[in-house]
């Protein structure tokens, strides 16, 4: 049901929030995030399988969690968030923000006229619990988290810009495309590459902007938090259960596994 947005309240506060990617696409997966202490569970619809109809039960068990869904579109898509945002997004991940006008029209898609250009159904849309949330309206501009990604050689030089767009609440960098885009993928030890990530940092630092990222430069999440990293989504479902399943059968194989 239509509710506070949890993680953005603790940003309010000045606490940090600590999220988890979820990329299977399956509802029991979700339900397991949400009840495990997170608090963001991020929807990947930009590289996970999930379509819009996968995300509802995902998004209904979010619901009954502390955790605040979040849902990564796979593009700058006004109708992709018209749709995410009816069926109870509490939040939208926009990839590839390069510019002012990007981050603006990918605030314009989550607000309704005369502010932006979402299409109104509130009236029938899950999101509004179908009509029956009363204060949505007057809230739902105030109440969603809108993140815009840093992933370009291109986005870090407008980073002042976009973080000037009102209704972008942080700039989340993500370092393999960021990496990617300097011609060094993956190679984070580079100085070029370390000195883009942390000059991207400096510059959604100063412009009071939330900062976003995962972990990289060798940073735990705990350290990415000391450098003044307000949101955190690190650990993949997939990851998870990888490595868990991976130590496991090295345990067997060794005779460490645990009774």
């Amino acid at each position: 049901m239509y509710r506070p947005n949890g993680a953005k309240q603790k940003l309010r506060a000045g606490a940090p929030v600590y999220g988890c990617w979820q990329a299977i696409g399956h509802s029991l997966i979700t339900e397991v995030l949400g009840l495990s202490g997170y608090d963001i569970v991020l929807l990947d619809h930009e590289h996970g399988p999930a379509s819009i109809a996968d995300a509802v039960p995902s998004l209904q068990v979010l619901g009954g969690s502390p955790a605040t869904s979040m849902v990564r579109m796979p593009w700058n898509d006004p109708v992709y968030a018209k749709r995410i945002l009816d069926i109870g997004a509490e939040g939208v991940m926009v990839p590839q923000v390069n510019s002012a006008a990007e981050a603006a029209a990918a605030v314009a898609a989550c607000r309704y006229p005369p502010a932006g250009i979402r299409g109104v159904a509130y009236g029938i849309a899950r999101g509004a619990d179908f009509g029956l949330a009363p204060d949505y309206l007057k809230t739902v501009a105030d109440n969603l988290l809108i993140l815009c990604q840093i992933e370009t050689r291109q986005a870090v030089a407008a980073i002042p810009d976009i973080a000037a767009v009102d209704g972008v609440d942080g700039l989340f960098i993500g370092p393999w495309d960021l990496s990617g885009s300097l011609g060094k993928l993956g190679r984070f030890d580079d100085p070029e590459v370390r000195d883009t990530i942390l000059r991207a940092e400096r510059a959604i630092l100063d412009s009071g902007k939330w900062l976003g990222s995962l972990p990289s430069l060798g940073r735990s999440p705990a350290e990415m938090v000391r450098d003044g990293c307000r949101i955190v989504i690190s650990p993949a479902d997939i990851t998870l259960l990888r490595d868990a399943a991976r130590a496991d059968v090295a345990a067997f194989r060794t005779g460490t596994a645990a009774r």
